[in-house]
This record gives structure tokens, C-alpha cells and sequence, in this order.
């Protein structure tokens, strides 16, 4: 018994003391920036859920097309989550909703359709040790385009998975 207790005790320093601070973390998805990737239903239980690789931009630089979580640069408590759309030396446009980066039509197969959100933008180059971001759901996100570029130290991980609910558990 004491064997028993003493392995889950060990469990619980690990879990709680090392992976989630350091290796993982499991976020909600609290607003509708990044519909129809992310969803965000009424009520806990029906709110996407994701596994956060907090290790993913200590090992590696961050991807166009990546979903990352970062701080606010504005100050905000919450965490923000939203797709990296360009990285440093990127010149980000976006002209009657289409975007351009670097000069070239980007193919986003994650929006499902074509944006409602008209409006241009640009062009902006991303300065160096940044990455500009940007939620799936353009006409309602609060992202680069308001607020600027993110400095890469504001980066806490990548979302990876989403495990909850479990009819849309997968890769994202």
C-alpha cells in the first residue's frame, strides 16, 4: 500500500510539477477567432479543447500555418491562440481578403471558404525574432492586423491536439 502511494505521489510531482509547466499544457478555446478550426460552443463541455506542445518553440522556429498560443502583447491576462500566417522578413498583404505573403496568393485550405471579410491590409514586413498571426475567422479576430507583430518570447507553445469534444478529437 505504501509502494502504491508513494507511485502516485511521484505521478502527481511529475504531472503537475514538470509536464504541465514545462512539456504540455490543455487549453479551451474561448473565443471565436479561429472558427471553423477551433470551435467554440455554450457551456464548458462543449467548448473545443487542445493539448499545447509548450516545448515546440524552444526545439524550433515557428511555422507558417502553425496554430500557436502566445501572450498578449497588449498586456491582457488571457493567452491568445491564432494561426502564424508569416515569420520574420515575411511581407504580409492582404488585398480584398485574399492574402499575399512575400508577394504570393497563400493557399488556406483551413477556411473552408472563401473570407466575408473584404477589408485589405499592407503591406507590412515582420520585423526580426517576430511572427505575424492571424485567426481563421477574419472577420472576427483580434490579431497582427490590429495589435502587430508578436515577439517570438511571447510564444508559449503549439497547439497540437484537440481532444475534446471527443466527435472532433484529432490533429489540428
Amino acid at each position: 500500500m505504501l509502494d502504491l502511494l508513494l507511485t502516485l505521489l511521484v505521478a502527481f510531482v511529475l504531472v503537475f510539477g514538470f509536464v504541465k509547466p514545462v512539456v504540455a499544457d490543455s487549453r479551451y478555446v474561448g473565443s471565436g477567432s479561429m472558427i471553423p478550426t477551433l470551435k467554440v460552443g455554450h457551456g464548458t463541455l462543449q467548448k473545443d479543447r487542445v493539448l499545447i506542445n509548450k516545448l515546440a518553440y524552444d526545439f524550433g522556429e515557428p511555422q507558417r500555418g502553425d496554430i500557436a498560443l502566445f501572450e498578449s502583447v497588449e498586456g491582457g491576462e488571457d493567452d491568445l491562440i491564432k494561426r502564424v500566417i508569416a515569420v520574420e522578413g515575411d511581407t504580409v498583404e492582404i488585398r480584398h481578403g485574399i492574402l499575399y505573403v512575400n508577394g504570393k496568393r497563400r493557399a488556406e485550405p483551413y477556411l473552408k471558404r472563401r473570407p466575408k471579410d473584404r477589408r485589405s491590409f499592407g503591406p507590412e514586413t515582420v520585423p526580426g525574432d517576430h511572427i505575424f498571426v492571424m485567426g481563421d475567422n477574419r472577420a472576427l479576430s483580434y490579431d497582427s492586423r490590429y495589435f502587430g507583430p508578436v515577439p517570438e518570447d511571447n510564444l508559449i507553445g503549439e497547439a497540437v491536439l484537440r481532444y475534446w469534444p471527443v466527435n472532433r478529437v484529432g490533429l489540428i
